[in-house]
């Protein structure tokens, strides 16, 4: 996957798989940023993304918005390159820095761990110094989404 990566999609199972073209990508490269921030409105994907995501990295999980447990943690296989386990987040009832400290957010930022965390557009003062945003929008066209994969 070269940055930054746009594209379209129209089923889930794809959005599904561009979500592991991303593991994949990170996987084999390890100067890659270790968090994944995604943007997007209600319904537009960004947990199908992660269950893609997840698959390739952590093939036996199964993967649910962390809506109401604000962190999901899925076990990686030996073949990740040092990535021990996705830690995943959902922002959304975030409402400042003492949110993120009382689920341990930033103890969750470890050299093992890729943490991939859905609804940033919450904590712009929590990301990293680099990440890789991942927007998903609706597009007119029925279950049309615009993907873009960047590099920050």
């Amino acid at each position: 996957m070269n940055f930054p990566f746009v594209t379209n999609t129209d089923k889930v199972e794809h959005t599904e798989g561009i979500g592991r073209e991303l593991a994949e990508a990170l996987a084999k490269d390890s100067s890659l940023p270790r968090f994944v921030a995604m943007y997007g409105d209600l319904g537009v994907g960004k947990t199908a993304f992660v269950r893609g995501f997840a698959s390739e990295l952590s093939p036996n999980s199964t993967v649910r918005s962390p809506t109401f447990a604000l962190v999901n943690e899925y076990k990686c296989t030996e073949n990740t390159a040092k990535i021990k386990r996705i830690c995943h987040f959902d922002m959304y009832r975030i409402v400042d820095e003492d949110d993120l400290y009382s689920v341990g957010f930033y103890d969750y930022l470890r050299p093992d761990s890729l943490c991939i965390a859905e609804w940033c557009e919450l904590i712009p003062y929590a990301l990293p110094k680099s990440y890789i945003k991942v927007e998903i929008e609706k597009t007119d066209l029925g279950d049309g989404r615009k993907i873009t994969v960047a590099l920050v």
